[in-house]
């Protein structure tokens, strides 16, 4: 476990433009009122964002996670998430970056249709 407190603390050091750009719409209970940590440790992973309230994980995906490999780490991941009660929302880097506003939206509607988690 000490081993993913200290990574986490890495990767929050290192974050991509991507989650450095969502970190500043989410940080500070912008959103809803709801508290998000990001790069935070749940049992064997670090996932990149999540709203622990809501059970709400982000999760925003470079190019590795479209490679078969990658695929196979993120279903597994995923599945384990969801058998612990978390819902899971996916966003590509590239789409963040273009489209903060609409993944803004993705997430605030995902959030009012399931209020009482």
């Amino acid at each position: 476990m000490h081993d993913l407190v200290n990574l986490s603390r890495n990767l929050r050091k290192n974050q991509t433009d991507a989650e450095n750009l969502l970190w500043r719409h989410l940080r500070g209970k912008q959103l809803a009122g709801l508290r998000f940590r990001r790069q935070h440790p749940l049992g064997r992973y670090i996932v990149d964002f999540v709203c622990l309230e809501k059970r709400l994980v982000l999760e925003l995906d470079g190019g590795q996670h479209g490679e078969e490999k990658g695929l196979i780490k993120d279903n597994e991941r995923d599945q384990w998430l969801r058998a612990e009660g978390y819902r899971i929302l996916r966003f590509w880097n590239n789409e963040v970056l273009a489209n903060l506003e609409g993944v803004m939206e993705s997430i605030r509607s995902n959030i009012l249709s399931n209020p009482d988690d």
